[in-house]
C-alpha cells in the first residue's frame, strides 16, 4: 500500500513538473510573435493582429469572470469583438486561413482590479506598438493592401482609445 501511494506522488510529480514545463515553452502569441518577426508578411501581419485581439478578449472575460461585469472590461470587451469581426472579414477577402483563437492558454489573470488597468494600459502600448510597425511595412505601400493598411490604422486608433480608458481606470487606485 505504502509503495502505491509512493509510486502515485512520484508519478503526479513528473506530471506536474511536466505540465509547468510545457506551460513555460508556448510558442510565442500575438504582438510578442509579432516583436520577435523580421520578415513580416502581409498574412503573418493579419494572423498577429488577429491573435492580439483574441487575447485582449479573453484577458477582458477572465477579468470579467473574477471581478463581475465592470466597465471599461465590458465595453472595450465589446470592441475587441467587432475588431475581431473585421479582421475576419479581411481573412476571408484576401482567401487567408483564419487562426484558430487558443488565446486562454497565454493570459494571465490578474489579482486585483489595480493589476488588471495595469496590464490594460501595458497590453494596448504593445498593441499601439505593434501596429505602428506593421503600418511602417514597405508592402503596406501597395496599393492592393490598402485595405489592410486602412485596418490596421483603424484598430491602432481604437487602441489608443483604449489605453486612455484604462490609463483613467489606473488612476482610481
Amino acid at each position: 500500500m505504502k509503495r502505491n501511494i509512493l509510486a502515485s506522488a512520484i508519478i503526479l510529480g513528473f506530471v506536474a513538473v511536466l505540465g509547468i514545463s510545457a506551460q513555460g515553452t508556448l510558442p510565442l502569441y500575438g504582438n510578442s510573435a509579432a516583436s520577435s518577426d523580421h520578415a513580416l508578411t502581409i498574412e503573418s501581419m493579419l494572423t498577429y493582429a488577429v491573435q492580439d485581439e483574441y487575447l485582449a478578449r479573453a484577458e477582458y472575460v477572465a477579468i470579467m469572470t473574477k471581478f463581475g461585469q465592470i466597465p471599461p472590461y465590458s465595453n472595450i470587451k465589446q470592441a475587441e469583438e467587432q475588431h475581431i469581426a473585421w479582421l475576419k472579414d479581411m481573412f476571408a477577402s484576401l482567401k487567408l486561413a483564419l487562426p484558430v483563437d487558443v488565446a486562454a492558454k497565454y493570459i494571465h489573470v490578474p489579482s486585483t482590479l489595480k493589476e488588471a488597468a495595469q496590464a490594460g494600459v501595458q497590453a494596448e502600448i504593445n498593441n499601439i506598438a505593434m501596429y505602428n510597425r506593421f503600418l511602417a511595412q514597405p508592402v503596406l505601400r501597395d496599393p492592393r493592401y490598402a485595405a489592410v493598411a486602412d485596418l490596421f490604422t483603424r484598430l491602432r486608433d481604437a487602441s489608443s482609445n483604449h489605453l486612455a480608458a484604462f490609463r483613467k481606470q489606473l488612476e482610481k487606485y
